[in-house]
């Protein structure tokens, strides 16, 4: 193993020393630059790739301050106020947003490209019954209708880029410019953006690797009047809106978009929205676009004989890394940031790219590398959450961000990064592009399908959130799991496309949600397909509110598959039936006590052969079986990530699949402890994946028994037989 190798450092100026020190240390072979930071001077004297940050659409305010009307845009949505007088109200449009950041485009029309709407009937308000003061920064509604809501829909320009905002207030930045962004559908912004890459690969000869951060559009987040996060969606297309990509998109698609398409009574097409066909359309336009822009500039890297490399966050918006268009863009890397499994997976398994790389955490920051805290402890928890997933489908490169300076100051930091990257280039060189034995392919859909892999119950970036807990231990578990894992929609699982490749169909998430799936369920082709695919032998496995939607006498559609159905108050007259949990199944058998995270209220069993797991003293269900003709089904009330869950939605899904018997194959029965193989490469994996020893038997693929002890954490390789 090459010990300088698969490893990017950042650096910054008057550093120079050190840098080489934890070059040598790290076995860094690449380094970087950071928002905020600058390359060291003597960079040329180290022997490493250098990767420098380029900005596409902010960072150049000499330019834009020329063209202010080529500011970025986004649709807001004013506070819904009430009407308590008998004929006008006025709105403030301002009101709860953060004046630094955004200002209203009183550029273009407010009266065609504004929308106000009496919030309590829906209907939009005609455009000769309100007027704009614009010195005020109101609306004023005339004939307005006493205690209804009203709302303005309004264009704003972006003054402040969000992720420099942030950077600015978390790393106490002090009085400095605020990068402008500015718009790639503009003419001028565009030209700019091609002439000055050019100037700055001629300038920056240096450079092996131009780091996009990223493109042209950042994820939607918006700042209240306190410049907190008001709204923040990773996956939100807010600012990508302006007079010029909604005439674009009206000729690309042949329709208009109205500002509710986009404003979407306030909730902005948070990606847990159902997605309307318009916004979809909407996606589709802004990523085709954004891809072949994307793609100029990346041909004249290229030209340049310099590698691309997109940054997975901020401005991402558009590339869609498993989207239709992604590979045109022609990219040479992805680098995003790594928190855990699911993460590591959402940009190792990304298609089209030469390598993947990984920006582990914690960044080099000051809220983490204070006097005091042990950053060690997360660097520790990132890992070993982290090396899962690695050991299924591995990054090519790791790195970290921030100020190496503020790491450097802690040693024992220090010496456990030595360790991890140490054991990052280990996994890459003995997995060496193989395919670990997987026991099944699971299925999971959503109104998004293969479009949001790995992505699926995010909210911002999988920060947490009581809400969605429950269903990203899901995507946790498989990420590290010996499972082949598939990103389907309902529209593919209504063709059939997908389903005779599963051996399990996973529908989980809250009601009304774009992963439950919400008015999806009113088809009856998707019910059927379903039914026809368990009942010939597959499984499928529902979490939360699978299947929910109020109609036809069920609340769970498919609840004649679950076994299980949830009360909403109109069944209360009908006595269910009083099915008494099992002693012993396959399924819980050795587990203990089970999370159900936020779990469910209210589900009761819909016949007498429903096998319940787990229920409560007053009938409710949080794990139960079912079977349907050859296949069965498994309904679980939640799945917050743990080790002990991983094991149970492993052994969930092979109930499921009916394949019991391939549990203690290639199998540890200490749930601490897991197991890869890796049969063209004639080695296994065993993996402790907590910070205490761990002794477990190991179960081979020949039915051979071994009791092993593993140390914290540790990692340990054997040979095939």
């Amino acid at each position: 193993m090459d010990k300088r190798a698969r490893v990017t450092l950042p650096t910054e100026e008057n550093f120079f020393e050190e840098t080489k020190e934890l070059m040598a240390r790290w076995g860094a072979d690449a380094i970087r630059d950071s928002d905020g930071t600058e390359l060291e001077k003597n960079i040329m004297q180290l022997p490493a790739k250098v990767y420098k940050t380029y900005f596409v659409a902010r960072g150049h305010n000499e330019f834009i301050k020329g063209h202010l009307e080529e500011r970025q845009q986004v649709y807001l949505m004013s506070k819904r106020c009430v009407a308590t007088g008998d004929y006008t109200l006025e709105i403030d449009l301002m009101d709860g947003y953060y004046r630094e950041q955004l200002e209203p485009d009183y550029t273009h029309d407010p009266k065609r490209w504004w929308e106000v709407i009496n919030r309590t009937t829906g209907e939009v308000v005609p455009a000769e019954q309100w007027q704009v003061k614009r010195s005020e920064g109101v609306v004023v509604i005339d004939h307005i209708q006493p205690f209804h809501e009203y709302t303005v829909s309004f264009l704003a320009y972006i003054k402040w880029d969000p992720t420099h905002m942030y950077n600015h207030i978390t790393n106490d930045w002090g009085d400095i410019p605020h990068d402008i962004p500015f718009d790639v559908h503009q003419p001028n912004s565009r030209q700019f953006m091609q002439d000055y890459l050019r100037q700055w690969l001629a300038d920056n000869p240096e450079t092996d690797v131009v780091r996009f951060t990223t493109f042209f559009y950042h994820f939607t987040l918006i700042f209240n009047d306190l410049a907190k996060e008001k709204f923040v969606d990773w996956f939100g297309y807010g600012a990508t809106v302006s007079v010029k990509a909604l005439e674009a998109f009206e000729e690309a698609k042949g329709y208009a978009l109205r500002p509710e398409d986009l404003v979407d009574n306030g909730y902005y097409n948070t990606a847990f929205r159902v997605p309307s066909a318009a916004y979809l359309d909407y996606i589709d336009y802004i990523s085709e676009f954004v891809c072949e822009e994307a793609r100029q500039l990346v041909e004249i890297v290229h030209e340049h004989d310099k590698e691309a490399m997109m940054f997975l966050g901020d401005n991402w918006i558009g590339t869609e890394p498993y989207g239709k268009y992604f590979e045109r863009i022609g990219m040479d890397a992805v680098v995003g940031s790594v928190g855990d499994g699911a993460t590591l997976r959402m940009i190792s398994d990304i298609p089209h790219i030469k390598y993947s790389e990984g920006r582990f955490l914690p960044y080099f920051f000051p809220d983490t590398f204070y006097e005091g805290n042990n950053p060690v402890v997360e660097a520790n928890e990132r890992w070993i959450a982290a090396r899962r997933a690695q050991l299924r489908s591995p990054l090519d490169r790791m790195g970290y961000g921030g100020y190496p300076s503020l790491a450097y100051k802690f040693p024992e930091f220090v010496d456990y990064i030595e360790e991890v990257t140490d054991e990052f280039r280990d996994i890459v060189d003995k997995i060496d592009g193989s395919q670990p034995e997987v026991k099944l392919t699971v299925g999971i859909m959503s109104a998004w399908g293969s479009l949001r892999t790995w992505q699926h119950f995010m909210v911002a970036h999988a920060l947490w959130y009581k809400q969605i807990y429950s269903y990203l231990g899901i995507l946790e578990s498989l990420s590290g799991m010996a499972v082949d894992v598939k990103f389907v929609s309902f529209d593919e699982v209504v063709s059939g496309e997908c389903l005779a490749e599963l051996d399990v169909l996973i529908n989980a998430g809250d009601e009304m949600t774009a992963f439950s799936g919400g008015e999806q369920w009113a088809k009856p082709e998707l019910q059927t397909a379903i039914r026809r695919f368990v009942h010939r032998g597959g499984g499928f496995v529902g979490v939360g509110d699978p299947s929910a939607y109020q109609q036809n006498g069920r609340h769970f559609q498919l609840a004649d598959v679950l076994g299980v159905d949830k009360e909403v108050g109109f069944s209360l007259s009908t006595n269910a039936p009083e099915n008494a949990p099992v002693a012993s199944h396959f399924i819980t058998d050795g587990l203990g006590e089970l999370d159900f995270g936020e779990g469910k209220a209210n589900i009761y069993p819909t016949n007498r052969e429903t096998t319940i797991l787990v229920g409560s003293e007053h009938g409710e269900v949080s794990l139960s079986t079912a079977t349907y003709g050859r296949g069965r089904s498994v309904y679980l009330a939640g799945l917050p990530y743990s080790i002990a869950n991983t094991r149970l939605l492993l052994k969930v899904l092979l109930y499921a699949a009916g394949k019991e018997a391939d549990y203690e194959i290639w199998h540890a029965s200490n749930p601490n402890v897991e197991v890869n193989v890796y049969p063209e490469k004639g080695l296994y994996a065993i993996v402790n994946n907590t910070t205490v020893a761990q002794e477990t038997e190991i179960f081979d693929g020949e039915g051979q028994v071994e009791t092993i002890t593993l140390a914290p954490s540790e990692l340990r390789w054997e040979e095939l037989s």
